[in-house]
């Protein structure tokens, strides 16, 4: 049994809107399983190939406006690349945004809903990765989060510190998973959340019966009869652990 962290999730006022935007961002296609849903994939993949990350959209009634704990980081290949990138996505709507971050070589951005977002300037570990190089999780214990993680899913974990720890997936493709130690209470439920997906399909239930062993605890987020299970990890972050409909 496996599981694998195969897309992250965006709560949106408008996932046809906010789709656009990543869309371009990323430069991936778009698709739609139904109304309400917008669908990103990188170009030459197919759902579900696991060789692949995906993100998703989903318009929700009311995805709030307050300081979520997981943001992307998108990657780039050298200082001019940066520059344009920054350029390009201010041009597709985003907005430069302030989370106390100073004076950092990186830039930090956020989208037309206001999920803000850095573009990190070169670095080599991201080199390869493709447009996104992290999914960051702010949390308060990193080594904790770490341990949860790397049980949970079938990835390998390359760094932990009290202050930081990055995960990628172990065929060693597509963005790392990382925790950051931050201050402050989570508010509410995750605008942002990851999505696993188990192998086989069938095993979904014995891997949320795993991963409450690990210390995942159930989840209600409104989400009613699905044919997914929403847990939460040991610091209350929401993840869905996908199956057949």
């Amino acid at each position: 049994m496996a599981l694998q962290l195969v897309q992250v999730n965006f709560k949106a006022r408008d996932d046809s809107a906010l789709g656009r935007f990543w869309a371009e961002a990323l430069g991936w296609g778009v698709s739609s399983e139904g109304p309400g849903v917008t669908n990103l994939q990188p170009e030459g993949f197919t759902w579900p190939d696991t060789d692949a990350f995906y993100v998703d959209f989903v318009t929700v009634p009311d995805p709030e406006t307050v300081k979520y704990r997981v943001h992307l980081d998108l990657a780039t290949t050298s200082a001019a690349h940066q520059a344009e990138l920054v350029a390009r996505l201010k041009e597709l709507g985003a907005t430069p945004a302030d989370v106390g971050q100073g004076d950092v070589p990186w830039a930090v951005l956020a989208d037309p809903e206001g999920n803000v977002f850095c573009v990190l300037e070169p670095r080599e570990i991201y080199q390869g990765t493709g447009p996104i190089a992290a999914v960051v999780v702010d949390c308060a214990d990193p080594r904790a989060m770490a341990r949860f993680w790397d049980e949970a899913l079938d990835w390998t974990l390359h760094e932990v510190t009290d202050d930081h720890a990055r995960l990628r997936s172990a065929k060693g493709v597509g963005p790392y998973l990382e925790f950051l130690r931050t201050s402050g209470a989570k508010p509410m439920w995750n605008r942002v959340h990851l999505d696993l997906l188990p192998f086989p399909m069938e095993d979904q239930k014995a891997e949320v019966a795993r991963l409450r062993a690990l210390g995942a605890t159930d989840a209600d987020v409104g989400q009613g009869d699905v044919p997914w299970k929403v847990l939460a990890d040991p610091e209350g972050n929401e993840f869905c652990v996908l199956g057949r409909g």
